[in-house]
């Protein structure tokens, strides 16, 4: 199997990147690098990852040079990636030890641009909350526009089918990507097995609703340059699939 690069931006998040980090080492699938870009911590964050980074060089470690945000960061990762495949981490979520293995697979058989599997949400002490976030077996872009369901940490980009990958430094970086690589013409591929566990934090750059909605209307808007009705028809799709998301039952 070709060299999977795991994108990973960090800020902050010293209570949570060890853990984060030992999720993908437990990986069962081991030809992996995991570039974790630091978007300037204040606190012991860099120190953790340098020192994990010490023990196992897969572990790198890249330091930006002012705090720009997850997209910059992201696109510094991408930028010295040596693998075929992008897979997407944040820094405080987690893998369970198949989720590669399981991914890559899916991905072969497709022939998948784009890929992303189901996950449930844990808070900040690792509890689980609410049920399955299951995912459809496919997405086209005028699919994905109105839909929520490709999440950041399960998320994995074959680079020899999607074509050039870079971020668009907006709210919901990771939105606007999966939409260009669609936009091209590919098919995004759902595996509906539960394989990472997201966490929900109250600081987390998206956790806001309001803030999210925005993100999503100038994506329309000014990204993908819908015109006013169909970008009113997608977000009203959105809105939708996003409260039943959040709900937990």
């Amino acid at each position: 199997m070709p060299l999977v690069s795991i994108i990973m931006p960090s800020w902050n998040v010293e209570r949570f990147i060890e853990e984060t980090i030992h999720s993908v080492q437990a990986q069962t699938f081991g030809d992996w690098e995991l570039l974790i870009a630091d978007d300037c911590s204040t606190d012991r964050t860099p120190a953790i990852i340098a020192e994990i980074g010490a023990r196992d060089p897969r572990v790198k470690l890249i330091r930006m040079p002012r705090n720009g945000g997850p997209a910059l960061a992201r696109q510094a990762s991408i930028d010295q990636a040596q693998g075929r495949y992008l897979a997407f981490l944040d820094s405080d979520d987690l893998w369970l030890p198949a989720k590669l293995e399981r991914q890559l697979a899916f991905a072969r058989d497709k022939r998948a641009a784009l890929s992303y599997t189901a996950f449930r949400r844990i808070d900040e002490a690792n509890t689980m909350s609410g049920r399955l976030i299951d995912v459809p077996a496919q997405l086209s872009y005028d699919q994905l526009l109105k839909n929520t369901s490709i999440a950041t940490l399960t998320a994995v980009v074959d680079r020899e089918i999607s074509g050039p990958v870079a971020m668009t430094n907006e709210g919901y970086d990771d939105f606007c990507l999966w939409l260009s690589i669609l936009k091209r013409g590919h098919i995004a591929y759902g595996l509906n097995e539960d394989l990472a566990r997201y966490r929900v934090r109250g600081s987390s750059v998206s956790s806001r609703p309001m803030r999210s909605a925005k993100w999503v209307w100038n994506i329309y808007r000014n990204v993908e340059k819908l015109p006013l009705v169909k970008s009113a028809w997608c977000f009203g799709h959105w809105g939708a699939r996003a409260w039943l998301k959040r709900r937990e039952f």
